[in-house]
């Protein structure tokens, strides 16, 4: 299976990298910033101007992240987040490709900005501490976590 991962550099790729025992055996893509890290990243990589808070990124990004779905066609992304996750979800709705957000490891008893949108928006909603299920809700998972 084709796999999307898409997540920013820092510690959101950091947990996504904990994840690569996962998906031996599929066929892996990033999608994140365009960093010094990531540049050294020795997977199949696509990257992208940081969003940050600035709309006119995230419409940008939006354009970027559907050519590159287009062109690669996952059946599945998987997010860490940030803000990064909201075009992909929300691309990935209209694509009818499956999403799985895996909410931050650091987020214990708080909702994430991005874990607020994306609860409603993908298909599996992973916690990873069982204290955010009361938070989330119904939706909300936990199945232990990625760190």
């Amino acid at each position: 299976m084709k796999i999307a991962l898409v997540c920013s550099q820092g510690g959101h790729l950091t947990e996504i990298l904990f994840l690569m025992d996962a998906f031996k055996g599929h066929d892996t893509f990033f999608i994140t910033y365009t960093n010094v890290r990531t540049n050294q990243l020795e997977y199949k990589k696509y990257l992208i101007e940081e969003i940050g808070t600035d709309i006119w990124k995230m419409i940008k990004a939006f354009f970027e992240i559907f050519r590159i779905l287009k062109k690669e066609k996952p059946k599945l992304i998987v997010s860490t987040g940030p803000e990064i996750a909201i075009p992909a979800t929300i691309l990935a709705r209209f694509m009818k490709i499956k999403t799985i957000y895996i909410e931050s490891w650091c987020r214990i008893k708080t909702k994430s900005g991005t874990g607020k949108i994306l609860y409603y928006l993908s298909n599996y909603f992973l916690v990873q501490w069982p204290e955010l299920l009361k938070k989330y809700g119904k939706k909300a998972r936990f199945e232990g976590a990625v760190i």
